[in-house]
């Protein structure tokens, strides 16, 4: 038989997305803070209008995205969250008029949310559409015994029609 070498990597990029040989995201979180922190740069020096309203709008579109892209791969730890929330903390700093508040004071001020707590709504967003999904198929199923009980169906006809309706939910 033929003997095949593999090579050894010690990182692998999926879909935008990098883990370490060891599982880990840092490398991930650091690349995401990189990328938003250059646009951070690009943004302070290319538009002199510091207004609430333009800095979020280039903040919300250009920046922002880098640090919530597969968040729920990303921060684990707390160094990396605190790598994320740093971005955020100092693109809430550019905006006129709120450089001496309170990091939580310029959120508030901003109608913004932590980037933890956009995690944690995030997280919470699909176990609840997972619940629905799940409600929503042991309803039909139910149904559809129900039914086949009704019209004396075979086991093997019932099976049929469950299998069906997995089909289709999936």
């Amino acid at each position: 038989m033929d003997e095949v070498n593999f090579e050894h990597v010690t990182d692998e990029k999926d879909l935008g997305v990098l883990i370490s040989e060891d599982l880990k995201s840092e490398k991930q979180c650091s690349s995401a803070v990189s990328k938003a922190n250059r646009v951070l740069g690009m943004i302070k020096r290319n538009f002199l209008d510091r207004s609430k309203e333009t800095v979020l709008l280039l903040y919300k579109s250009l920046a922002r995205p880098h640090l919530e892209y597969c968040c729920q791969v990303c921060p684990h730890y707390s160094t990396d969250k605190k790598l994320l929330e740093g971005v955020q903390h100092r693109a809430t700093k550019l905006i006129n008029g709120t450089e001496n508040l309170h990091y939580k004071e310029r959120l508030r001020l901003l109608g913004l949310m932590s980037l933890e707590t956009c995690r944690v709504r995030g997280d919470l967003i699909e176990v609840f559409t997972f619940i629905n999904l799940m409600q929503i198929y042991f309803l039909n199923m139910i149904r559809v015994t129900e039914e086949a009980i009704l019209r004396n169906c075979t086991k093997d006809e019932v099976d049929l029609i469950l299998e069906s309706l997995c089909l289709e939910i999936g």
